[in-house]
């Protein structure tokens, strides 16, 4: 019988796909479960992740014209009742503040005071309070188009979290625009779309699906709203951006108004758009294996980690050196916005553990070098997307020199493998029959596979969409935004204008 090979991460993502996402999350110092239950602590490597993911995104949303903003935690109840399907939508999700202070019990402990007049709304989302806002700001047309971002926490009690994935608290950045028509503020939701995209595959290297949601998928007020969809290496689907016309709903609502040109008053076409740190959790479940996280080179908080090897060394102090002027060297060299990122590990600790922390962390780049290295002028290099037993000697400068396209080969073919995953698991499907079989799941597998998008034609019927759901746990991803070829649903036989996209998902 052949010898299991040894893994940093157990379970396996073939023994528990679930299990196996929750110990890289853990392991890799991403973040940790907080003593406040359905919250997540965000740990430093973490944290330092979401930061290269806010500098790349708030670039984009700066390169199209957009101001970062600001606006209150707290939303005054009314304003959520002002628009009565949006405040259905989150209704269960919200957490509410009810008093002002604390004071001493009877018993000694602290009780709730100081009944507030009106209950406050712990944000779960800021389309009222901004839309307030809105309606002080906008008079004119010469004020439009008014385009805002906010990078903020929000709040919605999750009954089932996953660190990442659905957390009760998440951080996340929400766009909100207001434009004089109803062209300008279409053109303004799927031209974010088109960012979130670029985002997906450029820097994620994530290969992400665009389309539209279904009515019964739509964001609670919205005429319509776009999405980006990826699959994970389970083969569910994980949407990872939206992107919402919200029309008039919430300008009449919310009385954000502008004078025209012809002098008549008029309501703002409004948008509403967002991703979250969920997108980590899509990164690790996109790329990690089974030795923990493998980070997208134009992400990673660090491009290269130098383990020094000086137990052996006759001259120690020389090795540090030597792996020093190596880091210098590497930190001048500019990378996609900023410069090549190293860490030199220098802690008292067994090599072997070291080595394990940092290909359990994603580094793309790990060096060691000791004595002989600094001697023959080279490095002992490994890249995180080979095996952790690949590795090779470079010569100094000639790595130093070579590292950007190192990157790049690496972020290329980490793209590449996703998307041949997402091909190989994707397929059209012309009856239910076929569509029933592809859904069911094998039994007797610990982890049963997914199955992966099946492209069926689909006639739109909500009912039918909902019973699918109910029935096999499959949802419509989204509706292709290009040009498709008619056909005939595989549920109804009614009329279908194109293929939709059919998945389980997170």
């Amino acid at each position: 019988m052949a010898t299991k090979a040894k893994t940093a991460i157990t379970p396996t993502r073939d023994e528990n796909y679930p299990e196996w996402y929750q110990q890289v999350v853990r392991k890799s110092d991403l973040a940790e479960n907080s003593a406040v239950r359905g919250c997540m602590v965000i740990k430093p490597w973490g944290y330092a992740l979401w930061e290269n993911f806010q500098r790349v995104l708030d670039g984009m949303f700066k390169a199209t014209g957009h101001r970062n903003a600001y606006f209150p935690l707290l939303i005054p109840k009314r304003f959520l009742e002002k628009e009565a399907e949006h405040v259905d939508g989150f209704a269960k999700e919200c957490a509410v503040v009810t008093h002002h202070r604390l004071e001493a019990g009877p018993d000694g402990g602290l009780v709730p005071a100081g009944e507030l007049e009106e209950p406050l709304i712990i944000r779960p989302t800021s389309e009222t309070i901004i839309g307030d806002a809105f309606s002080r700001w906008i008079e004119s047309y010469r004020d439009l188009p008014l385009l805002i971002n906010q990078w903020a926490n929000v709040m919605r009690w999750e009954m089932r979290t996953r660190l990442f994935l659905r957390t009760s608290e998440f951080l996340w950045q929400e766009g909100h625009t207001a434009h004089a028509t109803q062209e300008e503020a279409i053109e303004e939701t799927e031209r974010m779309l088109d960012v979130y995209a670029d985002f997906a595959n450029n820097w994620m290297a994530m290969p992400v699906l665009t389309g539209e949601k279904t009515a019964g998928e739509r964001f609670p007020g919205a005429v319509q709203t776009l999405c980006i969809e990826a699959m994970m290496q389970d083969r569910k689907a994980l949407q990872a951006g939206t992107s919402h016309f919200l029309g008039q709903n919430f300008a009449k609502v919310q009385d954000i108004t502008y004078q025209s040109e012809e002098g008549k008053l008029e309501h703002c076409w409004t948008t509403s758009w967002g991703v979250s740190t969920r997108l980590v959790g899509a990164m690790v479940m996109t790329h990690g294996d089974d030795d923990g996280l493998l980070l997208p080179p134009r992400l990673a908080p660090a491009h290269v980690v130098i383990l020094p090897m000086t137990g052996r060394a006759e001259n120690p102090e020389a090795v540090l050196n030597y792996c020093r002027k190596i880091a210098d060297d590497l930190r001048v060299i500019p990378y996609h916005g900023r410069h090549i990122e190293v860490e030199i590990d220098e802690r008292d600790i067994r090599g072997g553990e070291k080595n394990w922390q940092w290909i359990r962390r994603g580094v793309p780049i790990r060096l060691d070098i000791g004595q002989r290295d600094m001697e023959s002028d080279s490095v002992f290099m490994a890249r995180r997307d080979k095996g952790h037993k690949d590795k090779e000697n470079v010569d100094r400068a000639a790595f130093v020199a070579g590292i950007h396209d190192i990157l790049e080969e690496m972020q290329q073919g980490m793209y590449d493998r996703a998307l041949a995953f997402q091909k190989d698991n994707s397929c059209e499907i012309d009856s239910e029959d076929a569509f029933r079989k592809y859904f069911a799941a094998p039994p007797g597998e610990p982890t049963p596979p997914h199955a992966g998008f099946a492209w069926a034609h689909f006639c739109g019927d909500e009912d039918v969409e909902q019973r699918i759901n109910d029935e096999m746990g499959v949802t419509v991803r989204c509706i292709p935004l290009e040009d498709g070829e008619p056909g005939t649903c595989i549920f109804t036989g009614k009329p279908s204008k194109k293929r939709v996209i059919w998945a389980k998902a997170y």
